[in-house]
């Protein structure tokens, strides 16, 4: 499998499963898509007070009754989290025949084309990490995510300021230059530093790194 990230933006992603799992997968997808969950009992997340919007629907799909969810919601994805495996089964069937993603949580290792894995991530402003291992250990995913956590602190922070001075480098600079002084600016210790004193120390400091290279050029 092949990491991609897909924006879910307008889009609808239909759960089968009010369990831990189902909760799981709802939160994750419900920071982006508008999401659909189906199941007959909902597990206590679903009713914590940081739990975000989602459209509970108190109903017992099964085999037969998969394709008529999937009439009335038209979903991007579809998340199978059921603990019936011929339920869950019928709900990947149904993708495929549909060309819509598909997520099911009982099944690990090899998957048909279409069937895709949500990734443990790490999140830092527009910094996004993605950790896998191709659904064939959670812990593991979990473990590697609480210590990437710490190491990309501030790195969201960095994305923007980066971002701002590409742009203006833009301008007056050329693409090999504009490269080499933000590579510079990211390589830099004390611009990462400054970064925990206030967006306005760094630009400071990633101004006197992009000066000193333009120095170190010229000599």
């Amino acid at each position: 499998m092949i990491p991609l990230y897909h924006d879910f933006t307008d889009a609808t992603v239909l759960i089968f499963g009010g369990g831990s799992v189902g909760a799981r997968k709802a939160k994750r997808f419900a920071a982006e898509a508008d999401v659909v969950v189906v199941s007959p009992t909902f597990d206590g997340r679903f009713d914590d007070a940081d739990f975000p919007t989602v459209e509970r629907i108190r109903a017992a799909p099964t085999s037969a009754t998969v394709a008529d969810w999937f009439d009335r919601v038209d979903p991007a994805l579809a998340v199978a989290a059921t603990d019936d495996s011929e339920l869950n089964a019928a709900v990947a069937e149904t993708a495929a025949d549909r060309d819509v993603l598909v997520n099911r949580t009982d099944r690990a290792g090899e998957r048909s084309v279409g069937s895709v894995v949500v990734p443990a991530t790490v999140d830092d402003g527009p910094v996004s990490v993605a950790i896998s291992t191709g659904g064939q250990s959670p812990a593991l995913a979990r473990y590697l995510r609480e210590q990437i956590d710490s190491e990309i602190d501030e790195a969201g922070n960095m994305a923007e300021l980066t971002g701002r001075l590409r742009a203006e480098l833009k301008e007056t600079e050329s693409p090999e230059t504009r490269r080499a002084m933000l590579r510079a600016v990211v390589r830099s210790p004390a611009v990462w530093k400054a970064l925990h004193t206030g967006i306005a120390n760094a630009e400071k400091e990633a101004a006197r790194v992009m000066q000193d290279h333009r120095t170190g050029e010229d000599t």
